[in-house]
């Protein structure tokens, strides 16, 4: 198939971890040129090395007024027919004594950049149709997240506003598909980033992604990669929000003092 019939999808939060294996999945099936975004210009150098034409690096912090002011001409210039917004990060602490600015960097990731992006892919792509898949977290069904709060705040907000968006476009009869992947933990940088060290065994990226594209494909408004999740997030529907808080707590607790 040549380059010419393919279409192009766009990655955010490309350079590691689930981004980057988005990136090689689509990459590999031959079916998609990626627009790859990330800060760290030496990782996309090598996922243009491994890809080579099928992957379109683009050096850019999605936080920042030069992206979000190039998003139009972005979506304008490749008619993108799928978007994963997978940019963000966490981190760990008590409320009152994590960083100020590294949390408002938080918020502006994993909140306000994806809103941006979400809000332009779905003007351009809402009538000729296509995928956008926002990755929120299992944490995103829980009441609330002590000593991970503005993390899991954020990750409730992309939660509820893919499923608003959802029903609106299912209401308008679009055959544009938005959804969200919500796992568990995965095997991937975020740990390190987030400085915590999960209890449960993580998943792979590979078994993540893999997982996250067929449902993706399939429709699926909330995909949860693995049964031990879908069950907790169950139990999260019937249990009083107290005891969840406070299970919670003691989930986030324990992963500050294994690290």
């Amino acid at each position: 198939m040549g380059l010419n019939k393919v279409e192009y999808g766009l990655v955010t939060g490309a350079s590691s971890g689930l981004g980057r294996e988005f990136v090689r999945q689509l990459a590999e099936t031959k079916r998609y040129r990626i627009v790859a975004v990330a800060r760290r210009e030496d990782k996309l150098k090598e996922l243009q090395e491994t890809f080579g034409e099928l992957v379109i690096p683009l050096k850019a912090d999605v936080t920042s007024d030069e992206f979000r002011a190039g998003l139009e001409d972005l979506f304008t210039k490749y008619g993108f027919s799928v978007v994963i917004n997978n940019a963000g990060f966490g981190l760990a602490g008590r409320f009152e004594e994590t960083d100020a600015d590294r949390e408002q960097q938080m918020i502006d990731t994993n909140v306000k950049a994806l809103q941006t992006v979400t809000k332009t892919a779905v003007r351009h792509m809402k009538d000729r149709g296509g995928h956008i898949l926002n990755v929120a977290s299992s944490a995103g069904f829980f009441p609330g997240g002590a000593y991970m709060a503005t993390y899991y705040a954020s990750k409730a907000y992309v939660l509820s506003l893919t499923n608003a968006i959802h029903e609106e476009l299912r209401q308008d009869k679009s055959p544009l598909y938005i959804g969200s992947l919500c796992p568990g933990p995965v095997d991937t940088e975020f740990n390190d980033v987030a400085n915590v060290k999960f209890s449960l065994k993580g998943i792979t990226a590979e078994y993540c992604v893999r997982y996250a594209l067929k449902k993706m494909f399939n429709g699926k408004r909330e995909i949860i990669p693995t049964f031990r999740m879908k069950a907790l997030i169950f139990l999260t529907r019937l249990a009083p929000r107290s005891r969840i808080l406070k299970f919670t707590a003691g989930a986030q607790r324990s992963k500050i003092e294994r690290r």
